[in-house]
């Protein structure tokens, strides 16, 4: 059957989890036997988010491809399994530069180019394009109904609800009902008055959530599909959960997915099997012990920052059956105070990727902590980096090392990295260079040396990660890597790039340069999350 899509908008106010129903749903149509794809539409002017601060905009979510991307890209991976690539996530940003691009080049043949129907078209096709045989494209769409920049898009699936028919469109909309104490009572308005937005840009919603804190009365729905023009069977409750891992079977138990597929007119009388979600809540509900992993970064301001991260931390304790208490620590506070105040008595300590001078210090001296006490140590990108700096300063024999990341240096053990080999191809770059989509992005491979921890936590000779940095550990002091006891444990296949650094003197020390986090799944737990988590588990004991 012909792909059918279905866009998935927000309204009243931002942060209602647009990208975990777009995930959710796609994961209950996959439990129904269907192909699934999701993509989302995002209205900022950058071309992607790459340049953008995390604590304004959370983290960037890589693909396999190199496609710097939106953190909900990275639900739908962790719901559905199924891999994300460039061609799933646009901005206005790139769909402007596109059609600027091709007006200069003279594509429009002299046309006034204009909002409708040139930047509306290019939008189009991205929704329809890079599709084979999914039964389903999800496409969620940025922001809320009523911002400026989100029109285009909003223009763009009315004009492709009209083209491809209710036989292949639906739109969701999710909205916020507020429960007012003082009331006592469930206000329906402010949906009212988003579906009404909605409405006066030309859509009017299938399907909508409503995020609620608690069950909707049978009076409300009914007066919520009254006003809203849709049946009171597809008014669903989008209730506040203790997991985000509840979240599709909820939605099944409010016949979110039946919904949909009776308004495509098809079969929605299988009963899907969800025990996969069942299993992983009841790990995380009930686990059988806990440990407590200190995280020094330094975009703790906003948690969303690390969204991969925490879940991939969490996917450690469901593999180990033990709770994962996650106590973050800017890393900063450990410039001006005792690191041991803050780190004595966690059973593992991670040190994850950034960017930028300010809060370095503070990690190393989280490393040194860790070597020093035997604590499960796990540093990701920048945290291996700073950890093999830690480690020559100390132990190496050059007290002044550092990485050209933070300036000139007689003894830049990281250096910026000026090229390197994709597949067949050379890729180049230069300091002071454009800083977006210019790093070493996506899937990479890395061989495994024989008899490392990583070799035998893997089970395998040669892996696939991603990766999102500019700077490599320089082969160069490879006689203070040996004094300071590292370990090259995984190495690009050409031997020039160290991916992988641990310690044999260590219980559990080990450094990546790419980001295991962004291949973790619940149902699919990354091995060294896993195994990170197991050694804190050892640790817990022995505290």
């Amino acid at each position: 059957m012909p792909t059918r899509f279905i866009f998935v908008t927000g309204g009243v106010v931002s942060s209602l989890g647009k990208g975990l129903a777009a995930a959710a749903l796609g994961s209950l149509l996959q439990a129904q036997g269907y192909k699934v794809r999701l993509r989302k539409l995002d209205p900022y002017l950058n071309v992607d988010p790459g340049t953008m601060s995390p604590t304004q905009h959370g983290e960037v979510f890589v693909t396999d491809d190199g496609a710097e991307t939106d953190l909900d890209l990275g639900h739908y991976e962790r719901f559905t399994g199924v891999h994300a690539r460039q061609s799933d996530n646009v901005t206005t940003g790139r769909i402007y530069s596109t059609v600027i691009a091709k007006e200069r080049r003279g594509d429009y043949l002299g046309a006034t180019v204009q909002v409708i129907p040139h930047v509306t078209d290019a939008i189009k096709e991205f929704v329809l394009a890079d599709l084979t045989d999914e039964d389903f494209c999800i496409c969620e769409i940025g922001g809320t109904v009523g911002d400026i920049e989100g029109l285009p898009f909003l223009e763009a699936i009315r004009q492709l609800g009209n083209e491809l028919g209710k036989e292949r469109s639906l739109f969701i909309h999710l909205t916020l009902l507020p429960y007012i104490k003082t009331a006592g009572e469930l206000k329906t308005k402010p949906t009212q008055h988003s579906v009404k937005e909605l409405l006066s840009v030309g859509i009017q919603p299938d399907i909508l959530l409503c995020r609620t804190d608690r069950e909707i009365p049978a009076n409300e729905r009914r007066k919520i599909g009254l006003f809203c023009n849709i049946p009171q069977d597809r008014v669903i409750a989008a209730q506040d959960v203790d997991t985000i891992y509840r979240v599709p079977i909820n939605y099944h138990e409010q016949g979110f997915d039946r919904e949909v597929l009776r308004y495509f007119g098809l079969d929605c009388s299988k009963e899907p099997s969800l025990c996969k979600w069942e299993d992983i809540v009841k790990r995380v509900l009930e686990p059988e012990g806990e440990v407590t992993i200190a995280i020094a970064g330094k975009y703790t301001s906003l948690l969303d920052s690390y969204k991969s991260l925490h879940e991939a931390l969490l996917h450690g304790g469901i593999a180990n059956n033990v709770r994962v208490n996650l106590k973050w620590i800017d890393s900063e506070v450990f410039e001006r105070e005792d690191v041991v105040q803050y780190l004595d008595g966690v059973h593992g300590i991670l040190v994850p990727g950034g960017f930028g001078e300010r809060g370095t210090e503070g990690k190393i001296k989280a490393a040194q902590f860790a070597r020093e006490h035997n604590i499960p140590y796990f540093g990701i990108c920048f945290g291996m980096q700073l950890a093999v700096i830690e480690a020559v300063r100390h132990l190496g024999g050059i007290p002044d090392a550092t990485s050209s990341e933070f300036g000139p240096s007689d003894h830049a053990i990281v250096g910026l990295l000026t090229e390197w080999l994709k597949g067949d191809q050379l890729e180049k770059r230069q300091s002071g260079g454009n800083l977006g989509g210019t790093m070493r992005l996506g899937a990479y491979p890395c061989v495994l040396q024989k008899g490392t921890k990583v070799q035998e936590i893997y089970g395998a000779d040669q892996i696939q990660e991603r990766h999102r940095h500019r700077y490599e550990v320089n082969l160069n002091y490879k006689e203070a890597f040996d004094k300071a006891g590292l370990v090259f444990a995984g190495m690009s296949p050409d031997g020039v790039l160290p991916e992988i650094v641990e310690r044999k003197d260590h219980p559990w020390f080990i450094g990546v340069q790419f980001h295991p986090e962004l291949r973790s799944k619940p149902f699919d737990p990354h091995p060294l999350f896993r195994s990170f988590i197991e050694a804190a588990k050892k640790q817990s004991v022995l505290v």
